[in-house]
Formats: structure tokens, C-alpha cells, sequence
């Protein structure tokens, strides 16, 4: 039942009550299918820079908070579309000594997208983790290194 609860709640506009009792074993059903979406991976290690989390929110929906430590491998939110993509969030805003006749608008993040511990693991693919500290839960790819990542989805395809 990891999983449905989230999709449960949804489709219930949160007014659902679910009961869970055991019945019975069943025969092997087949793989249990996962998020058709894929994540936005973190390039960069530092602190996300607001100005980059609002530039990278047309492209998927965030899950942190501009001053946040990120780190390279780390997701920071999922993509509209069904590959991974990986962003740079320490992107600042180029500066120039020229003043716009307009005044810069303040940049406003949608509220990121926070999941529970239940919610993570739920929602985590084969490859992608969980961590799990005192102030924070984190998703992350199984290997940080990207190069790695793709030597490694090779090796699965091949095997598999």
C-alpha cells in the first residue's frame, strides 16, 4: 500500500477515509509501476539561489527553498516531463551597472513541494534514494556523479 495513499488522497480530494485490513495472498501481479515524471537533479554544490529556483519552476515543480544547501546528484524537484533533467539552482542574476527603466519585480517561489518520509519513499525510482537527518529529508540519485549515473544506466539496460 506504499504509494496509493498519496494517489488516494488526491483522488479523493483529501475527503477519502481509507481502511486497510489483510485478505488474502495473490498470485505476482508484476512490477508495481512508479512516477511517470522524471526529477530535476542539482549540477552545482552551494546554497540554491532563489532567482535560479524561479527560472527552473517552468520546468517542473519545485521541492526547496532558495538558501538551501544542494549538492551535486541531489533532486530538486520533478520535471513536467518524463526524463531527468539536470539544473543548475546557484545560477544568480546577471548584474550591470545600467538601471532598467522598469524596476525588477521581487521574485516570488510558488511553496515547494515538501514530502513526508512515507511520501519519499513512495515516491523514489530504482535508482534514487532517501536521506534521512534530524532537520531535513532529502531525495537523491543512487550514484551523484553523472558520469557514473549513465555508465550505470547502460549496465541495467544491458542486463536487463
Amino acid at each position: 500500500m506504499i504509494g496509493y495513499h498519496g494517489e488516494f488522497l488526491t483522488d479523493t480530494r483529501g475527503t477519502g477515509i481509507m481502511n486497510r485490513i489483510f485478505d488474502r495472498y495473490g498470485p505476482y501481479k508484476g512490477p508495481i509501476q512508479g512516477r511517470r515524471n522524471g526529477v530535476l537533479i542539482s549540477m552545482e554544490t552551494g546554497k540554491a539561489v532563489t532567482y535560479a529556483l524561479w527560472n527552473l519552476e517552468e520546468r517542473g515543480t519545485i521541492m526547496i527553498d532558495g538558501g538551501e544547501p544542494v549538492y551535486v546528484g541531489m533532486i530538486i524537484g520533478e520535471n513536467s516531463r518524463g526524463q531527468d533533467l539536470e539544473v543548475n539552482p546557484l545560477k544568480a542574476k546577471k548584474l550591470t551597472n545600467i538601471r532598467a527603466a522598469g524596476k525588477d519585480e521581487a521574485v516570488v517561489l510558488t511553496t515547494p513541494r515538501r514530502l513526508s518520509l512515507e511520501q519519499a519513499l513512495a515516491y523514489i525510482d530504482d535508482d534514487e534514494l532517501v536521506e534521512v537527518t534530524p532537520k531535513a529529508i532529502r531525495l537523491r540519485k543512487r550514484y551523484l556523479d553523472p558520469h557514473e549515473r549513465k555508465r550505470e544506466a547502460r549496465k541495467s539496460e544491458t542486463a536487463g
